[in-house]
């Protein structure tokens, strides 16, 4: 197989299908409908759909219920503009696929497990743990992605491209991470990982169509603790029939943050896998604050500091033959994680959105690196 040529695709996170409906294909209202356009322009190579389980299927003995309202706000933040669910979110992506040929293939990431689906307690755990951090079961974990498969085809959008589990390291997704809170010791995390994604090989492998697993999806953590693993320690762990027929590693990766792809790169080469290396694909990036508790600085000069730190850290990722995609967390800002593209009152853009724009659409691996926006 020839060596990977430089060459980066983009792609978004942006949960609110307001924001991603083809122009024509469903009334918008506004402000949602200038910043869809605006994320139209960018014309992303990639969607990455964050399906929340727990809120899908509360309750054992019915299959999910993909219809599920949101009210479309930021948790209390206004503006608001609902929709109706995973449903509605794979219907506005078919209408962006149909307008935009060949782009916005789906990476699906599944998160947060139903409290009756889940492993049972134990481990160190903090006191006020949320039941739906824990990881799931593999039996009714398999039917739930049988379910999520069989809704693609029905809504005619094929889900090419499968995460495991949303940051597997780190304990908001999957709780406990280790055994004991005395020390480092294995780490469940991993451990539970591993029945993830070879209990997804095999369902992507039973159900019609071409599915790939993509190995990872792992959290930008590189300190080990009792309560997280390490991208070191996760990596170390996983084992080769998981992480030697990987062909896509993908990994959370922040403007500002350490670089992952040293330590991707020593846990390939420690566990001796042969063949070609998986493409690294970052999919959750961003300039801002990606930490609970941080606070994103808004000052001009901050955004504009910013918005050229974003440029250079895509423009080394260009030309690093290891990275393939780089996907933007989020288009509308997260008060939580606050490392989006328009404010969170959809009022103004950030320096970055046109940065992003200048990234995307049809970019060929020969194409030169795009003048700096900002």
């Amino acid at each position: 197989m020839p060596a990977r040529v430089p060459g980066l695709a983009v792609g978004i996170t942006e949960p609110n299908p307001n924001l991603i409906w083809a122009r024509g294909a469903r009334e918008v209202p506004e402000p949602f409908a200038r910043w869809r356009d605006r994320l139209a322009e960018m014309r992303p190579a990639y969607y990455r759909l964050v399906v929340d389980w727990a809120a899908a299927q509360p309750a054992p003995g019915r299959p999910p219920d993909w219809d599920v309202p949101a009210a479309g706000c930021l948790r209390d933040r206004l503006p608001c503009a609902g929709f109706g669910g995973v449903r509605e979110q794979l219907r506005a992506v078919r209408s962006a696929q149909h307008r935009d040929d060949g782009a916005w293939a789906v990476l699906v990431v599944p998160a947060r497990t139903p409290p009756w689906a889940t492993v049972p307690p134990g481990g160190c755990e903090r006191p006020d743990i949320d039941p739906r951090s824990r990881a799931p079961r593999a039996a009714p974990y398999a039917r739930f992605v049988r379910e999520l498969l069989a809704l693609g085809r029905r809504e005619g959008v094929a889900l090419p491209y499968w995460a495991a589990w949303n940051e597997p390291n780190h304990p908001l997704f999957i709780s406990p991470q280790k055994q004991t809170c005395a020390g480092a010791g294995r780490s469940l995390g991993a451990a539970r990982y591993v029945t993830l994604a070879r209990t997804l090989r095999t369902a992507l492998a039973q159900a019609p169509g071409t599915q790939s697993l993509v190995v990872g999806e792992t959290a930008g953590l590189y300190r080990d603790t009792p309560r997280s693993t390490g991208l070191a320690h996760f990596l170390r762990e996983l084992p080769r029939d998981v992480l030697c027929r990987a062909s896509i590693f993908s990994q959370h990766a922040y403007v500002g943050g350490q670089d992952p792809l040293p330590e991707i790169e020593a846990g390939l080469r420690a566990a001796g896998c042969n063949g070609p290396a998986p493409a690294v694909w970052i999919t959750e990036t961003g300039y801002g604050a990606p930490r609970i508790g941080q606070r994103r600085r808004r000052t001009p000069a901050a955004l504009q500091d910013g918005c050229r730190a974003l440029h250079d850290l895509l423009a080394r990722w260009r030309e690093d033959p290891r990275v393939d995609v780089a996907m933007q967390y989020t288009l509308r800002e997260d008060d939580l994680f606050p490392t989006g593209l328009v404010d969170t009152a959809l009022e103004r853009p950030y320096p970055a959105l046109a940065e992003w724009i200048a990234w995307g659409g049809r970019r060929a691996a020969a194409d030169p690196v795009p003048a700096p926006t900002c």
